[in-house]
């Protein structure tokens, strides 16, 4: 089940909605946690299971942790590597056989053969959210949660399950066991499910549709003009996927009384590859900070050092992506350019014009989305040669025709990619105009978001994968 469908919009929330604000306060987590589990094994089924076994690894690890004053070390460590052997299980079993079999044949072994593991929805985000819990409260940055319950709604709340954000617990901690849920709260959490929604299906929809259909094209024949739609399109399509999801996930968490942290702002006006992570996925970007970069010494050490650390924490953040060998370049290529900018190329950049400052971080992105697209390391070289080379093909295939709605909504996407709007739906004011004009838009966008549902089927979520 997707937040972006008629039957979660007009069966499942309003029935979560109306079963958590009619029972009793004391029983609001337990019925969260019961609707979480329901909208888990709605797509996943059995799988849900799984998540379970995560929660009950993590809880007893925390007791643990608690009651022993020694081996504590090793009982965060087991537990961190229970975890991630799930983990790797599920997402990676497959790539590393592929990856293996080679290896093995070389050496006279027979080998593995294709291994097929189904891909639980969401299970990147929750085994971080588990590993978090643990590894803060082995420093002693977190308390240990005894009751069960909370933890579990801690790992499987809906809102923000499957395409996040990151939800530390420490930030959720105390709203979990005590919250508050008010008039505005719950206002500010419509709105703002009502824009993620409009940005998934207004805007990602439409430009997914038109970059699926130039990527579905013959790459050898395409011409760069092609190429550049299409891969623009798709530029669009991920960050409004993604964002809006997390935009719906906050809006979500808002209705249910929690206040969870921001996981984009505004990525792409970025000046920097470095202030682009620090605007894009935010909290997966801090994850990786807090919980290897800076263990690792972070910038805190030897130039080389640093820069073998910021290489191996975007190798991984590639890997995290997708089991794929075009993830890891995409990671590869955006440590690569963090470690240039930090070698002295950043201070060159901060006194280059603006506007240049920001074409090199779109050009960069743009072309590096071309790994994250497109599955095999050929066929990515190839579509990059179709973007970069005017004597690509000597006939190539007829250019795809933009229409007035993939037009428009390029408009609009470049318009919201920026802060423009910011102050319409966030700024404080005493009058009654802007709270209704705001009042008008949402419930605008609602309907108009319902009614493209309801009229088409192409609704796909790019963050399942991962």
């Amino acid at each position: 089940m997707v937040f972006s469908s008629i039957i979660f919009l007009f069966f499942f929330l309003p029935l979560a909605l109306a079963l958590y604000l009619a029972c009793p306060k004391r029983l609001r987590n337990l019925t969260l946690l019961l609707v979480s589990l329901v909208f888990y094994a709605w797509g996943e089924g059995f799988f849900v299971l799984l998540m379970l076994t995560s929660i009950t690894i993590n809880y007893l690890s925390g007791l643990a942790l608690e009651r022993f004053t020694v081996r504590r070390k090793l009982i965060a460590g087991l537990s961190i590597a229970a975890n991630l052997t799930l983990l790797a299980f599920y997402k990676y079993a497959g790539f590393l056989a592929a990856n293996l079999d080679p290896a093995l044949q070389a050496i006279g072994l027979p080998p593995v053969g294709p291994v097929q593991v189904h891909l639980p929805i969401g299970i990147s985000f929750f085994t971080f959210q588990a590993l978090s819990y643990v590894i803060d409260v082995y420093r002693g940055r977190a308390p240990v949660q005894r009751n069960p319950l909370n933890l579990a709604l801690y790992i499987a709340m809906f809102p923000q399950l499957i395409a996040g954000p990151i939800v530390r617990y420490g930030d959720v901690a105390a709203q979990i066991t005590r919250r508050v849920l008010d008039r505005e709260l719950f206002a500010s959490g419509i709105r703002r499910f009502a824009v993620g929604l409009a940005k998934k299906v207004l805007i990602a929809n439409v430009l997914g549709s038109a970059a699926d259909q130039i990527f579905l094209r013959d790459y050898t024949t395409m011409d760069p003009a092609t190429a550049w739609l299409g891969i623009i399109c798709y530029t669009f399509q991920i960050y409004f996927d993604f964002s809006g999801y997390s935009d719906m996930a906050v809006g979500l968490g808002r209705m249910f009384g929690f206040r969870f942290l921001e996981n984009f702002n505004y990525p792409y006006i970025s000046r920097s590859i470095r202030e682009f992570w620090r605007r894009w996925h935010i909290s997966l970007s801090t994850w990786f900070r807090d919980y290897l970069y800076i263990p690792l010494g972070g910038n805190r050490t030897k130039p080389l050092r640093v820069y073998f650390n910021l290489t191996l924490v975007f190798f991984l953040c590639g890997l995290w992506h997708g089991a794929g060998w075009n993830f890891i370049i995409w990671g590869l290529l955006h440590g690569l350019l963090l470690v240039i900018e930090r070698s002295g190329f950043g201070r060159l950049l901060g006194r280059l014009w603006r506007p240049l400052q920001h074409l090199y971080v779109l050009s960069f992105v743009i072309l590096a989305w071309v790994f994250f697209r497109i599955e095999t390391l050929p066929d990515a070289l190839t579509y990059l040669d179709a973007m970069l080379n005017p004597y690509h093909t000597a006939q190539p295939a007829p250019a795809f025709p933009p229409g007035r709605e993939l037009l428009l909504t390029l408009i609009l996407a470049a318009i919201g990619s920026t802060p423009i709007m910011r102050a319409f739906w966030e700024k404080e004011t005493q009058g009654p105009l802007l709270p209704a004009a705001r009042v008008l838009l949402t419930g605008s966008l609602l309907c108009l978001c319902a009614v493209y549902l309801a009229a088409g089927t192409y609704n796909p979520f790019i963050y399942f994968r991962f």
